[in-house]
């Protein structure tokens, strides 16, 4: 049956949330389906759904994965056949496929072991979680959070126009006071269509954040209350959102000219399919920004250069009790007790790493505006620089670089000076320079920029294998369809900027092919006895083709022919003899060995010899 959970909420405070039957259809891939339970340690559940630090569960009988590029889909299906696996929808942008797998599977232990296979970049669960959800008050308050970071100071520079932030949750109410101007077209994911009505209510209030109007005598301010919202709905209509389904966003988003996205979700920090959309966001100038979380605990997610990170402060500049931390938070930013447009089109207060977020996606657009030629990294240097160091001296695991001072990263911004011309630095790590390869071979390439690796291209033999989009930049080289003999590879890396570095090339052999060509010597004949000129003629055959044939003459290589055939005019050496003071020549019959060898593309040897007299 399908459960309910109650989402981690501050005092107790408790609404329950029905979960949708509906998500497993995120897309349209898959038919209507149930919650898988999660196991471990720590889990609260309620009618065979687990609640474990904000994730609700999974989808039951799918999986996510991302081979190798390059690898090809007979031999993807081929890896996935061994545990039932069939693809049912691709997330073309990022080259992830969504895989549906038998009743009985352990979806666990399967995703496990494909992300172990070498010819995988990464495989997860389709994780369904929830909205970083907590307290909504039943007033009004001040927008302390504006003054707090410096919000004033800052829109003296720049206001946010120009620049379109997507809100990647539960849609949008457009027809709210502050929202409604600054709105664009987004797109439904769940649903398949263009209705980004708000269904939950927790979307609306991310987007009054990041962007609700200004200077509209209207509640109050967005960070970049001059640009423009772009509502993208992920959710079902009970507020929770699979990664699939966050990650068609964000590649939807960046195709349509969304330049921040934010993703108020809990543990999406951790999830490689959101990472990897994040990065291709990043290759077209894009940045992501993601909430840290509401489960009060350190989460053991990895930094991840694709995204930031907000953890929630409070009105005091202390960290809040609710908010999850760890490595991976970069920044915090104001978050408890923060001023909200809400779905009934009015305003409330509200708390949760939700609300940090979005003040941080405004500041990136207000940075934007204020030098548009800036990078990501340019951005992110920009933001991180600037922040107030709060707690431990320097970056930590609670505040990240600190709180997020939304004047000082405009000012800084705003006096970079982007002149990004120096291409990244890109070399192939494997395979090594002259080894021989067969089948398919994996091939990992480093690349590195300062203002960061848009896209890795893999060249075979000046023809382009495959893109990457996302360190570690990593490949399949399918060699059979190649010739057996020499193989180039050069890897070309591109920051957003625009450069292009070229790696040293690596060059390889070849050699699927094992059978070595099949030699002949049709003249002369083993036995027989020459004399004169003696003409010498063979021949080669080989599975595939004969790179080359020579001749041996007594184990001296006397001619060589690339081709399959070979003909030699050969002298035998005559013997002389001396008598006394009279040089005599005289006829000595000895014994020669004449040998043919063979060589194909692959290096394999083939020979055949004869032994003749000579007179």
């Amino acid at each position: 049956m399908i459960g309910s959970f109650r989402p981690s909420r501050r005092r107790g405070e408790g609404r329950s949330f029905a979960i949708h039957p509906l998500f497993a259809v995120l897309s349209g891939l898959l038919p209507l389906t149930t919650l898988a339970v999660l196991s471990g340690p720590a889990k609260a559940a309620t009618d065979g759904v687990v609640v474990e630090n904000g994730i609700v569960g999974y989808v039951k009988g799918r999986i996510l994965v991302k081979a190798r590029p390059g690898l090809s889909g007979a031999a993807l299906d081929k890896e996935l056949k061994v545990h039932g696996g069939t693809r049912v929808g691709h997330i073309k942008a990022i080259d992830v496929h969504i895989v549906e797998l038998p009743g009985n599977a352990n979806e666990q232990a399967i995703a496990k072991l494909l992300a172990k296979n070498p010819k995988f970049k990464y495989a997860e669960l389709d994780l369904v979680v929830k909205p970083s959800l907590s307290t909504n008050d039943p007033y009004i308050a001040s927008a302390w959070h504006l003054a707090k970071i410096g919000a004033q100071a800052a829109w003296d520079s720049s206001t946010g126009t120009g620049v379109t932030i997507a809100v990647l949750d539960t849609g949008v109410n457009g027809a709210h006071p502050d929202l409604a101007a600054n709105l664009v077209p987004g797109w439904n994911v769940f649903d398949n269509n263009n209705n980004t009505a708000d269904v939950y209510g927790h979307g609306t209030a991310v987007a009054g954040l990041a962007a609700a109007a200004g200077n509209n005598a209207a509640g109050a301010a967005g960070l970049a209350w001059s640009a423009k919202i772009m509502p993208v709905r992920v959710s079902a209509p009970d507020g929770l959102a699979s990664y699939s389904a966050m990650a068609n966003g964000i590649t939807w988003a960046a195709d349509n000219g969304a330049k921040v996205a934010n993703l108020s979700y809990q543990t999406v920090a951790g999830s490689a399919t959101v990472s990897n959309a994040a990065a291709y966001l990043r290759s077209k100038g894009g940045v992501l920004i993601v909430c840290a979380g509401n489960s009060g605990v350190q989460e053991p997610y990895a930094a991840d250069s694709n995204l930031t990170a907000v953890s929630a402060t409070t009105s005091a500049d202390a960290m809040a009790t609710f908010s999850s931390f760890g490595t991976f938070v970069d920044i915090a930013a104001p978050g408890a007790g923060v001023y909200l447009t809400t779905s009934s089109g009015g305003y409330s207060t509200g708390s949760g790493t939700s609300f940090a977020s979005p003040i941080v996606a405004g500041v990136y657009a207000l940075m934007m505006t204020a030098n548009p030629r800036l990078s990501p990294a340019n951005l992110d240097q920009a933001i991180f620089s600037t922040a107030m160091d709060l707690g431990a001296t320097g970056r930590d695991s609670y505040y990240g670089a600190g709180r997020v001072d939304a004047a000082r990263a405009v000012a800084a911004a705003k006096s970079m000076v982007a002149s990004d011309t120096t291409a990244p630095s890109v070399v192939i790590g494997a395979p090594s320079a002259g080894a021989t390869i067969a089948g398919t071979v994996n091939v990992d390439v480093s690349a590195t920029d300062a203002g960061g690796v848009g896209q890795v291209d893999l060249y075979a033999n000046n023809k382009l294998v495959a893109t990457d989009i996302g360190a570690p930049y990593q490949f399949s080289l399918d060699t059979s369809a190649l010739a057996d003999g020499p193989l180039t590879l050069v890897a070309k890396a591109k920051d957003v900027s625009g450069n292009m570095g070229t790696s040293p090339s690596v060059v390889l052999t070849v050699a699927n092919d094992t059978i070595a060509p099949k030699a002949t010597i049709t003249s002369p004949t083993g036995g027989s006895v020459v004399t004169g000129t003696v003409n010498v003629t063979g021949s080669a055959t080989d599975n595939k083709s004969v790179a080359s044939v020579s001749l041996l003459i007594n184990g001296k290589e006397v001619a060589v022919s690339y081709g399959s055939t070979i003909s030699y005019a050969w002298s035998p050496t005559v013997a002389t003899a001396k008598k006394g003071a009279r040089k005599t020549t005289t006829t000595t019959s000895t014994s020669a060995t004449i040998t043919l060898r063979a060589k194909d593309a692959a290096g394999n040897v083939g020979s055949a010899s004869v032994t003749v007299q000579t007179q």
